[in-house]
């Protein structure tokens, strides 16, 4: 098995940032740097940065599907098209078909989950679940009072719809956590807009009852039994 594989399918991240943890010298087998490309042979001992690679936990029971959240990068697009540059699917690296379920635009990175069993996605989309995903944002301008409560009251026209309340607290002088409902493209900058402000930073931290912990920027991770249940409850086909 090639090493960026094993890396992947351990659940560190996805093959092209293994190859680039190589390249960096990051990588070694048996106590050797390893290079770019190499063969990993039965019973070699893989560590990154002098920590051995741990192997994935193994879910409870078989799925049939794969289910995954990824910490998704600035720079990455939520599309799985291969003519695009960046985008998620080479991202992940995964060795199963898999799409994103809903999206997060190029210039914002955090929370984001994958799957390769299409009967879920638009259950878990569907706008009567009423599903929360929380942000944290940066803007150009100090987060105020009025500007908080405007972005929560609702009712900004956004793509010729509506915004619907939400919920919003101050983080620090340029800082605030939102949680909407809705998944309107680009909608968070375009509702700071409406109040004159930019954003510089967003992070999803959160989508449902899955949080992104300590996963780092192009890492990702099977979603664990309780995961699952929560975002579709009842259900049992996985």
């Amino acid at each position: 098995m090639r090493l960026n594989k094993h890396i992947s399918d351990a659940g560190y991240c996805s093959r092209r940032e293994a190859d680039r943890l190589i390249a960096e010298g990051r990588v070694t087998v048996n106590g050797v740097r390893a290079r770019v490309g190499a063969e990993l042979g039965e019973g070699n001992k893989v560590r990154i940065d002098d920590k051995p690679l741990a192997a994935r936990t193994a879910a409870k029971g078989q799925r049939r599907h794969v289910y995954i959240a990824l910490n998704k990068p600035v720079g990455v697009t939520s599309t799985t098209e291969a003519g695009v540059k960046d985008n998620i699917v080479d991202c992940v690296g995964h060795e199963q078909r898999i799409f994103p379920i809903g999206r997060l635009d190029k210039d914002s990175e955090g929370l984001i989950l994958l799957t390769s069993n299409g009967d879920i996605v638009n259950q878990i989309l569907r706008a009567e679940h009423k599903l929360e995903k929380e942000y944290l944002v940066e803007i150009n301008h100090t987060v105020t009072d009025d500007f908080l409560r405007g972005m929560a009251r609702g009712g900004i026209p956004v793509h010729d719809e509506r915004t619907l309340p939400c919920k919003t607290g101050k983080l620090g002088a340029v800082g605030f956590r939102i949680v909407l409902v809705q998944g309107l493209n680009r909608q968070i900058r375009l509702m700071a807009a409406h109040f004159g402000h930019r954003v510089k930073h967003l992070l999803r931290v959160r989508i449902g009852n899955v949080k992104i912990g300590h996963l780092k920027p192009g890492h990702w991770r099977n979603l664990t039994d309780a995961e699952l249940r929560g975002l579709l409850p009842g259900h049992t086909d996985w």
